[in-house]
């Protein structure tokens, strides 16, 4: 590994949490809420679960779970952590 590139190194650490988003059922829902939280610095990947979750795999140096709440809720749902 002569030429180590930093996301090998971010990749091990990520944390991943399914968050429950009150009131999200349609698609554009989805895609709003998904979309804010990609925005952020520190989010690996955004996937929708069931109906009403998001499986959020993110970096734990950078983003707490309470961040990704915050943002959901400034989409105008409430969520928690399943």
């Amino acid at each position: 590994m002569t030429k180590g590139h930093a996301s090998n190194t971010i990749r091990t650490s990520m944390n991943r949490v399914l968050l429950g988003v009150r009131g999200m059922e349609r698609p554009e829902q989805v895609a709003k809420v998904s979309g804010a939280i990609r925005r952020l610095e520190g989010v690996h990947s955004v996937q929708p679960a069931d109906k009403g979750q998001l499986e959020v795999e993110y970096d734990p140096q950078q983003l707490t779970v309470m961040d990704l709440i915050r943002v959901v809720r400034e989409q105008g749902f409430l969520a928690g952590m399943l």
